[in-house]
């Protein structure tokens, strides 16, 4: 028979060495919660500061801005064509530029103010977004002949405002983004899993290098700057809107064959 002591002996070594490694994975585990949390505080500060400064610097340039926009209008009323052919286009580029400083600086604010103004999370209707969405773009569909498809949308949780305003950004790139001869095609569908729910909104349009794809979320990151018109803000607005929910936003493309933005959420029960 064996022996129970030596047994007993073992059995003690075992749980020893089962206690051992059960505290050193408590410790690994409340080391890597307070790595965690620390990078969690610093991202916080980061995205502040990040707040702060877009803020401070956009309201301190708005004023001396607003002077320049103005002069240079009063300069191409009162002198457009009685100057020579290159006044005239210098005060153009002056103009111009004043406009576009001024879109870019608001896109700015905009874009510092998705987590500092935004309203409480609640139950949305993604239906009722992407209503409000559409008719806001109601006179660029029509002007493209756009054919729009869409599926039954189901109830998330979020701000409906900003939630609007992601939708519609990414409705109107697939209306730009599109070549001339063409109608824009967008589908608009969602899929769940668990909790989650995944907004996809597709077109036929030019496409998106992959080389690109993590990059036109960045602010100010234009991909075709000399072919449309635009700031750079409206991917950024929408990726700062998606992580405000909680949730995503990332693009499937590639050049001529379309694009595909998909925007994760949480799942909302329908509201009473």
């Amino acid at each position: 028979m064996p022996d129970a002591t030596a047994e007993t002996a073992l059995l003690r070594a075992e749980i020893a060495a089962l206690e051992q490694l059960l505290e050193i994975q408590e410790r690994t585990v409340a080391e890597q919660t307070e790595r965690l949390d620390v990078k969690a505080a610093e991202l916080r500060r980061s995205n502040y500061a990040l707040e702060q400064f877009a803020y401070v610097i956009s309201h301190d340039l708005q004023e001396p801005l607003r002077m320049v926009a103005a002069y240079t209008e009063l300069l191409r009323e009162s002198y457009q064509g009685k100057l020579d052919a290159n006044a005239d286009k210098y005060i153009g580029f002056a103009s111009g530029g004043a406009r576009r400083m001024q879109e870019l600086i608001n896109a700015l604010l905009d874009y510092s103010r998705i987590t500092t103004r935004g309203e409480e999370l609640e139950p949305v209707a993604l239906e009722g977004v992407v209503n409000d969405a559409l008719e806001n773009l109601a006179l660029a569909i029509e002007e493209s002949h756009a054919e729009i498809a869409r599926e039954p949308l189901p109830w998330v949780r979020g701000d409906r405002v900003q939630l609007v305003r992601l939708v519609q950004n990414l409705v109107a790139n697939a209306l730009k983004f599109t070549e001339p001869d063409q109608s824009p095609r967008i589908q608009i569908r969602t899929t769940t899993c668990e909790r989650e729910v995944s907004l996809s909104i597709a077109d036929a349009g030019i496409g998106i290098d992959p080389r690109h794809h993590a990059r036109i979320f960045e602010i100010f990151r234009r991909i075709h700057p000399k072919r449309f018109a635009g700031t750079g803000m409206g991917l950024a607005i929408c990726q700062r809107i998606a992580e405000r929910h909680g949730g995503s936003i990332r693009v499937e493309s590639s050049v001529g064959k379309g694009s595909t933005f998909v925007v994760t959420l949480k799942l909302e029960e329908e509201s009473s």
